[in-house]
């Protein structure tokens, strides 16, 4: 199982996690070696994005399947290297949705090639995690992402199934399933609080995103993080606001964003350990600033 560390880095069975975040798996071009391997370097988990891996491979167009498996080869093991260059110890994970052709060929490939994590998002039944555990095959953790209503009501009957190594509860594409004005309602309607109560209960790890650069965003990470504290979430996954790929391409420059920019989320991490009363203070303007966006949005409409 995967246990918090006196809240300074993760173990995942047999790995240790410095830096308790995930990357977030974004599409195609996003999520590749080169972000992945920067995240990973930097003690966190960084995320490959398994959809169209091999979107710029030659042989793309006439056989889209072998460059995809060819390139999500390449980019598990790139990224690997990237992160053994460090001395933090990062993981690699690989976002593999089941909707993909060919799911099971993917999940051989990124297990074959070193993948440390495997996470399945987008599921809307126990079935699809069962059959997901079994092509994982204990040879890799597994990271379900609980994104659609319909993982969510059937939440117990998941909870029961065998090699379950943590859950994640992805906030963005939950809330646009229950159609929800912000991201964030999910904290101050209860739903995530509903969750986390039954992952405590069974005594599975867990986390939800995202989390953006401190200071950014409608709702500032710093209320986010002290509510992961409050929750007893073991992880958070990092926003793609936090370093945006799409127009930072060099290196060395994500690495630069990951190497600033996790240690002031490390510094904010002290101070709720030290301070832990203020978290039931902060439940209260997390829920009333959420409240206020909501109310604002529905003017601008």
């Amino acid at each position: 199982n995967m246990r918090l560390c006196e809240r300074n880095c993760m173990q995942i069975k047999d790995k240790v996690l410095d830096v308790p975040v995930i990357q977030g798996g974004m599409g195609v071009g996003v999520s590749l070696s080169s972000l992945a391997g920067a995240v990973a370097a930097n003690g966190a988990c960084g995320v490959i994005s398994s959809v169209n891996a091999g979107y710029d491979e030659q042989d793309f167009k006439s056989s889209p399947f072998k460059a995809n498996l060819r390139a999500l080869d390449y980019h598990i093991k790139r990224a690997k290297q990237i992160a053994a260059e460090s001395t933090k110890k990062g993981l690699v994970a690989v976002n593999i949705m089941t909707a993909v052709s060919h799911y099971e060929e993917s999940c051989k490939t990124a297990v074959s090639a070193g993948a440390d994590i495997i996470m399945l998002p987008y599921f809307k039944s126990a079935k699809e995690v069962e059959i997901f555990i079994q092509y994982v095959g204990g040879r890799a953790r597994v990271l379900p992402l609980v994104e659609t209503p319909e993982a969510v009501r059937c939440i117990d009957e998941i909870l029961l199934l065998d090699g379950l190594d943590e859950i994640f509860v992805g906030l963005n594409d939950l809330s646009l399933g229950y159609e929800k004005k912000f991201m964030f309602e999910l904290l101050a309607d209860g739903t995530l609080e509903m969750l986390c109560l039954k992952f405590r209960q069974k005594g599975i790890p867990f986390g939800f995103g995202g989390i953006a650069s401190l200071g950014k965003g409608m709702l500032p990470s710093e209320y986010i993080i002290r509510e992961h504290y409050r929750l007893e979430s073991t992880c958070a996954i990092l926003s793609r606001s936090f370093c945006r790929t799409d127009m930072v391409k060099d290196l060395n420059e994500i690495r630069h964003i990951f190497e600033t920019g996790l240690p002031e989320i490390r510094a904010l991490e002290k101070e709720c350990e030290k301070y832990s009363a203020y978290f039931r203070k902060n439940r209260k303007e997390v829920v009333k600033k959420i409240r206020v966006i909501c109310q604002e949005s529905g003017e601008e409409k």
